[in-house]
């Protein structure tokens, strides 16, 4: 998955600011195995403008830092299995081109924030995963190596069968910390 990433902000403009090398590839297990439901998610490491602490409630808050090789992340990217290995194929790269669509094109930690009321995704989560549909088949026009993107034509019971498991990375999502208070 990271592969693939790497390769999605090489190849497609609205993700050449994305640095994979700070974006950690994690997966959780979905609680359920139903089709509907959370397929995967974008945990920013910064508020508002890639700020590292906030103020809610009277009280500075941070959020933990999260660090791989020695190189801090600033955004976890999370698949919830086997779930997201369900969906179809041109669903799968839908459901990728969303989430990093989620990083700021500032790329400091926090979420990209649209105009309006509805800043994450817009008025309408269709249309905006309708155009995402768009940014895939630019994608997929720019024939990228088959190899980075071939596992997911298969399910989640496919993927075992033919590799005998699957593997990853887990990873808590950080916490929200108070600010200890100064004297």
């Amino acid at each position: 998955m990271r592969n693939l990433c790497v390769d999605i902000s090489l190849r497609v403009p609205e993700f050449q600011h994305v640095r994979m090398d700070q974006v950690a590839v994690t997966f959780a297990q979905a609680r359920r195995r139903v089709p509907h439901g959370l397929q995967a998610k974008l945990t920013p490491l910064r508020f508002v403008d890639g700020a590292v602490v906030t103020r809610k409630n009277g009280r500075e808050w941070m959020i933990q830092r999260c660090y791989a090789n020695g190189v801090e992340m600033l955004y976890i990217l999370t698949f919830y299995l086997p779930r997201f290995q369900e969906q179809s194929f041109r669903e799968k790269l839908i459901t990728v081109m969303h989430e990093l669509f989620h990083i700021s094109p500032r790329f400091d930690g926090d979420i990209r924030r649209l105009p309006g009321h509805y800043h994450v995704h817009s008025h309408s989560q269709k249309e905006f995963d309708r155009e995402m549909g768009v940014i895939v088949d630019a994608y997929l026009r720019r024939s990228p190596p088959e190899d980075l993107y071939a596992f997911l034509q298969h399910n989640f019971a496919q993927l075992t069968q033919r590799h005998g498991r699957v593997v990853g990375v887990r990873a808590p999502i950080p916490k929200l910390l108070p600010v200890p208070r100064r004297a």
